[in-house]
């Protein structure tokens, strides 16, 4: 498995995702519509998916995780912690992709 995290941010209708692609270093953080959202990952190598725990957190993990993607949940009060900006969609992401990036906690 890949052991690129990823953050992941639900919302209703626009989900945001922040990672670090690892051939080219370049930080992505960007908006993915909900019907686009398994999608994208379909196309890409399993990696380390961390979530925010929430009504609709566990749906989508288990679509991600037959997909061969390990997802983690956790509290939204661990990831406050990490969020150093505003709240907003994209602040969270990257919050959640902080603390995805120290996995090695939750083991």
């Amino acid at each position: 498995m890949n052991a690129t995290p990823v953050g992941i941010d639900i919302a209703k209708n626009v989900f945001q995702v922040h990672y670090v692609d690892a051939q080219t270093g370049e930080i992505v953080n960007r908006p993915i519509k909900r019907a686009q959202f398994l999608e994208h990952f379909a196309n890409r190598a399993p990696c380390l998916i961390g979530m925010e725990a929430c009504g609709s957190a566990h749906h989508w993990a288990r679509q991600l995780t037959k997909m061969g993607h390990e997802v983690r949940l956790m509290p939204a009060q661990f990831v406050k912690a990490f969020n150093i900006r505003n709240k907003s969609d994209a602040a969270d992401a990257k919050a959640i992709w902080r603390y995805s990036s120290r996995a090695r906690r939750w083991q």
